[in-house]
């Protein structure tokens, strides 16, 4: 097994450049590739502290792989190591047209739900993945093309309320279907 660095990035592990726009792939068969050579098994016939050891490189392999494969949570890491704080929690000043645009979301969800309308929420399920693709559109050029951390970081906090909507849409459809 070679030298494990537990203080390489998450990108310098699978060996990508620090980046927004990924080569999903290629992280895909480094993580696999990784995960082979760390996986705990591999270990089994070795001292305790060696096993432990196993195990911490497959989490951090794991944590790395499920980061970067997000993009909420790589534009998150990325943000992270400029020394960006999301505020995500803190800072929920938004422009009043997106937060308007959320409420009528909300609204379009419970009333689809409420009339057990599975047609409503499949329309505003492709409007909030086409308006997601769109918000990561603009955090790559945000990110890696103006380096503009700060405008990311809203954009971050915009990608937030969309997860929270995907969340909110397939609670509906749970609900539809009992």
């Amino acid at each position: 097994m070679h030298s494990f660095d537990a203080a390489k990035t998450h990108f310098q592990r699978f060996g990508l450049a620090p980046s927004f726009r990924l080569d999903t792939a290629r992280l895909e068969q480094s993580f696999r590739a990784l995960q082979a050579e760390v996986h705990p098994d591999k270990s089994a016939h070795l001292a305790d502290s060696e096993q432990r050891l196993a195990m911490q490189r497959s989490t951090l392999v794991n944590e790395a792989y499920q980061t970067l494969k997000s993009p909420i949570k790589r534009a998150r890491y990325l943000l992270s190591l400029q020394g960006v704080d999301t505020q995500e929690e803190t800072n929920t000043a938004m422009p009043v047209d997106f937060l308007m645009a959320q409420m009528e979301w909300r609204e379009a969800v419970v009333d689809a739900e409420r009339l057990r309308d599975v047609a409503a929420l499949d329309q505003l399920e492709s409007r909030m993945k086409h308006d997601t693709r769109e918000l990561e559109a603009h955090l790559a050029v945000k990110i890696d093309d103006e380096r503009d951390y700060a405008g990311a970081a809203q954009l971050v906090r915009k990608l937030r309320f969309m997860e929270k909507l995907a969340e909110e849409i397939s609670s509906a459809y749970d609900e539809i279907d009992n």
